[in-house]
């Protein structure tokens, strides 16, 4: 970066001090039609650059862009030489001179040097009649000395090389009338010399010759060819000779242009006119349609000044009888400002040091416009306000320097607008831009782009985000501008601002660590370092604001009446004497949030008695809506929903009881009394519980006895098979294995009672025992123990009382 700059400073040192005048024009003349490479001009010698030391000066052309380069430098001998093949006529048409400038650079000194080369015309081109014949009807009774106009060779030589005179051969009968017009341009006619004789002859084969003056001169030739016509004293006559008309290059297809007429006194067929186009020009294509019975001219194509600003053709007027006449007809376009102008940049340099002094150049540009006149006066300027000018050389170059000495700390870089403004009506303009910087120190400390900076949040944000941006700016250069950001550390509460707040030290971005309450920090206030890479560094630092908002994330808190820690709700007294408004008790509620997130709204969402009472929206206070009614119930319970104002709204309900009474005073007694059954109630729960649990404990037990006597039992009939005894003669259905061990089951008749609804069993037992044994019989029809099935039944009762 050092290197690149000092490139910059000696080469923006350099373009100062060597850079001087324009010089003048060198001007070369040389023929069209030389072959590509031919030599034009010595440029090295003309403008005293030793050949030698050419490679060193850098000479090379500049050009207009968009157009061909017919010339081409020589870098090794210095020589000018041809590039193309280079024709007047298509260059120039029919200009007097035809000139090509273009603009020769020495890089070295800076200077600009204007090249004119004009081509000289050759007799390269034959004169040319636009068809090769032409046919003229005369009639018999026609007299000596009859006029016909005859059409006209062109020549795209100008001077002696151009047309110089016609020849007329083929026939005594008739002779050449050649007259010179206003433009120089002559006019061949056929003239008769004798009156003819249709019966004769009639047909008459004519040469008409052009030839121009060049060495060696050319010619061309066309055939005419008369027709002797039957009697028609008459031919047409245009009422003017030459008709011309100036139109603006901008008129519209199908506009008229022109209208010609030729008037003939003769009646019938040979007095009927009609007009037809003779030729147009090479030079120009048929943008025009001649109506051959009105004689009225259209535009049918489109008009360019630039491309032709002259169009010229003849019209010919011929009656029923053969006779014709001719008359010339000249469109002139008028120029219009339909062309910007253009500019082109040559040389720019894109950086330049402060120190620099004042008219070292920046920029060589050159300006063009296609239109003429005023239309094609270009004037360039630069605003006003900035510290350069343009100082105009030779032809349309201009050069762009400084006006004085610049500060880059007042304007680090530039952005040249340059505008090239024509003098037409309406003026058109063009602009392009330079773009310029200007070499710096570390002389400028950063810059925030406020004083102070205020930003806002809403609580409950999320971990990580983005809160807000700082930027600064720093006038100076590369790492002179360079910024680093920090946030210098300031107590936040009771924790450091570091567990609060993150800055992106490349950025600014300022980030949240931990997520905001509002209603324990509503407001952060700190400071931003912004500090340059340069050495020494500077610094500056900026106040920052951050103000946390409030959110919705709290409910209302009822604070009247409070809701009882035993479950009931708040008792209110209401006299049935009351009238319509009586204010029996007001709602207090309190929201921890602020602004509308603390608005709070009252509304009675339930009540015994709908209509008895109203709810103030905003006030909570309870009134009677009509008077109290007998019928009306001793007790009434208000349900009342407390809204808040946010987004979504949150709320909190309370049961409000009011009782009605004729007489407050007793009701207070009573209601006293009333509190003793509550208590008791509330025993009463404690005793039915523990009733239940004895019940439970008692059942329990006897489960537990009763599991005892069945495995007292059970060891019974265990030691009654180990004495031996014989049950032989009892068939074996009548044993059931019990842990490898065969009991003889005996038969228990049970009697079981259950009361629905009471959660109560009874069981009865018969006085009576049944037998010891079972029949086969009844062992079919009884395939379940007794005792097993006793047991069940217990357990079963004891689990239905349990629960």
């Amino acid at each position: 970066n050092t290197t690149h700059s000092f490139r910059k400073l000696r080469q923006v040192f350099l373009l100062f001090i060597l850079w001087s005048a324009i010089s003048g024009q060198i001007h070369y003349s040389i023929p069209e039609e030389m072959h590509k490479g031919s030599f034009v001009g010595n440029i090295a010698k003309d403008l005293g650059v030793d050949e030698k030391q050419l490679s060193n000066h850098g000479l090379r052309i500049i050009s207009n862009v968009g157009k061909i380069h017919y010339f081409a430098l020589n870098a090794n001998n210095g020589h000018l030489q041809t590039s193309e093949r280079i024709d007047r006529e298509e260059i120039c048409g029919r200009a007097e001179k035809c000139i090509l400038k273009f603009q020769v650079l020495n890089e070295y000194k800076l200077k600009l040097y204007g090249i004119e080369v004009e081509i000289i015309d050759i007799n390269d081109n034959a004169p040319q009649f636009p068809v090769g014949e032409q046919e003229v009807e005369i009639s018999e009774m026609s007299a000596s000395g009859f006029r016909v106009p005859l059409m006209e060779a062109h020549d795209l030589d100008l001077g002696i090389n151009s047309i110089q005179g016609y020849q007329l051969t083929g026939s005594g009968h008739f002779f050449l009338d050649v007259q010179m017009g206003e433009n120089g341009i002559q006019h061949p006619a056929l003239l008769l010399k004798e009156p003819l004789d249709r019966e004769e002859q009639s047909v008459y084969d004519l040469i008409l010759t052009a030839t121009d003056g060049g060495d060696p001169f050319r010619s061309g030739t066309a055939q005419i060819k008369v027709r002797v016509l039957d009697a028609n004293d008459n031919a047409p006559i245009f009422n003017q000779p030459i008709y011309e008309v100036t139109v603006k290059e901008n008129i519209p297809k199908g506009s008229t242009v022109a209208t010609v007429s030729a008037t003939d006194l003769d009646e019938g067929l040979n007095g009927e006119v009609k007009y037809s186009l003779r030729k147009v020009t090479q030079f120009h294509s048929p943008q025009f349609l001649l109506n051959s019975t009105t004689g009225e001219i259209t535009l049918t194509g489109s008009l360019d000044y630039e491309i032709s600003s002259l169009h010229e053709f003849e019209v010919e007027a011929k009656d029923g009888g053969g006779l014709s006449d001719r008359s010339k007809v000249i469109i002139t376009i008028t120029d219009l400002n339909d062309n910007a102008p253009e500019l082109i940049v040559n040389y720019f340099t894109s950086s330049i040091s402060e120190s620099s002094p004042a008219g070292t150049v920046i920029a060589i540009l050159n300006v063009q416009d296609q239109d003429s006149g005023v239309n094609g006066e270009v004037t360039c300027s630069v605003p006003n306000n900035l510290p350069f000018r343009l100082e105009r050389s030779v032809d349309d170059f201009y050069s762009l320097v400084t006006a004085g000495t610049l500060d880059r700390e007042h304007m680090p870089t530039f952005n040249i607008t340059i505008t090239g403004t024509d003098n037409g009506i309406p003026p058109l303009s063009t602009t392009t831009v330079i773009a310029l910087q200007v070499l710096d120190t570390n002389d400028n400390p950063p810059v925030f782009e406020k004083t102070d900076y205020t930003f806002y949040l809403v609580e409950n944000n999320h971990r990580g985000s983005l809160i807000f941006s700082l930027r600064a700016n720093d006038p100076d250069w590369e790492e002179n501008a360079r910024i680093t950001y920090s946030i210098i550390e300031e107590q936040t509460g009771n924790f450091p601002l570091s567990s609060y707040l993150s800055i992106n030290s490349e950025t600014g971005a300022v980030y949240a660590l931990n997520s905001f309450d509002y209603e324990e920090i509503q407001e952060i206030r700190f400071l931003v370092k912004a500090q340059d890479g340069g050495s020494p560094p500077l610094s500056s630092n900026v106040s920052v604001t951050l103000f946390i908002l409030d959110q919705n994330d709290n409910a209302p808190e009822i604070l009247y009446p409070s809701p009882p820690t035993d479950g009931s709700t708040g008792i209110e007294l209401a006299p049935r004497s009351s009238e319509p408004g009586y204010l029996i008790t007001k709602v207090v509620a309190v929201d921890a949030d602020s602004g509308q997130n603390a608005w709070l709204s009252y509304q009675l969402t339930k009540a015994t008695e709908p209509g008895l009472f109203t709810l103030g929206l905003h006030t909570g206070e309870i009134r009677t809506s009509r008077f109290l009614l007998e019928k009306d119930a001793f007790k009434q319970s208000l349900v009342v929903l407390v809204k808040d104002n946010g987004q979504p709204p949150l709320s909190a309900s309370v049961t409000v009881t009011v009782v009605l009474a004729d007489n407050i005073p007793d009701t207070l007694i009573d209601l006293s009394n009333i509190s003793v059954p509550v208590d008791h109630t509330s025993d009463l729960t404690f005793y039915l519980v523990v009733a239940v649990a004895f019940v439970s404990c008692l059942f329990l037990t006897f489960l537990l006895v009763l599991l005892a006597i069945r495995f007292h039992r059970w060891r019974k009939s265990q030691l009654c098979g180990n004495g031996g005894v014989n049950f032989s003669g009892v068939p074996v259905s009548q044993f059931v294995g019990i842990d490898g061990v065969r009991a003889f089951l005996q038969s228990y008749c049970h009697e079981v009672s259950l009361t629905s609804g009471s959660r109560k069993s009874q069981i009865f037992f018969p006085i009576g025992s049944c037998t010891n044994t079972l029949t086969p019989q009844q062992h079919l029809s009884h395939s379940t123990s007794p005792s097993h099935l006793t047991f069940y039944l217990v357990v079963a009762v004891a689990f239905i009382t349990y629960f």
